[in-house]
């Protein structure tokens, strides 16, 4: 469903993604952790088409990105990790301008547009301007755009800033219900809890390239890390002990 061949991203003389490569079949829903700054975001920002690769492709659902943008980004929803949004729009409004974007209109719309922000909570908001939503609210609409047009893949970016816990629950549940009907979900985050218990495989990037990647058995194995947590893997392949260093410090 997701194909990376050679994904490479360079600002000036600075690499920030270097060279991936990377499948993500469909009905997976695939885990990518780093810290801040190792390119997470610069690789889902190329994989959404809003950056546009310095080298290598993207191919989504057997589509080549750039050589055919429209066929590949009409099966992508988008959601990204801050909630931009037109503020001068009703909720409802925005969710029909999206879907127009993707040449979707009419009943079908419509009803999609009630049953998402239903689920979501905010139909006694459809009517009101985004400018009168709260973070986690816009977050929801956010969400709800990225599935009004019912695509086959979802990319996003840290899902759960903003929700408050029966917001994180229902999005938890949506992935996995989505991929159980042969969605694919490629997911950012940092929250390694959500990442062990939710993800069917995991890649950790670290300096524009991948350090690892496969099963949390695979993980370990990879690691020799016994029944180490995600969180332990994690802070071993992208220097850890420097945090350990620091809180010892703290603690002494």
């Amino acid at each position: 469903m997701i194909r990376l061949e050679g994904l490479t991203k360079r600002f000036g003389t600075f690499t920030a993604v270097n060279g991936i490569d990377l499948h993500v079949p469909r009905g997976e829903l695939f885990g990518f952790l780093g810290p801040n700054g190792a390119g997470k975001t610069t690789t889902l920002r190329m994989i959404a088409g809003i950056l546009r690769p310095t080298a290598g492709r993207v191919v989504l659902g057997g589509v080549d990105l750039i050589a055919d943008p429209m066929k590949a980004k009409a099966i992508l929803g988008f959601i990204p990790d801050r909630p931009f949004i037109y503020e001068k729009l009703t909720g409802g409004e925005f969710l029909r301008f999206v879907a127009a974007l993707y040449g979707q209109d009419g009943d079908v719309v419509e009803h999609r547009i009630g049953e998402l922000l239903e689920v979501f909570e905010l139909s006694q908001w459809r009517d009101e301007l985004v400018e009168a939503y709260s973070h986690g609210m816009r977050q929801k609409l956010i969400i709800s755009s990225a599935l009004v047009h019912r695509p086959e893949l979802i990319v996003v970016d840290e899902p759960m800033v903003g929700l408050d816990p029966k917001g994180a629950r229902l999005l938890k549940d949506l992935f996995r219900a989505f991929t159980a009907r042969g969605g694919t979900v490629l997911m950012s985050t940092h929250t390694m809890e959500v990442a062990e218990a939710m993800c069917d495989r995991i890649a950790i990037i670290q300096n524009g390239e991948i350090a690892a990647r496969g099963t949390m058995a695979e993980l370990r194995q990879q690691t020799a890390s016994g029944d180490a947590s995600l969180e332990d893997l994690f802070l071993r392949l992208t220097g850890g002990s420097a945090a350990r260093e620091l809180a010892a410090i703290l603690e002494g």
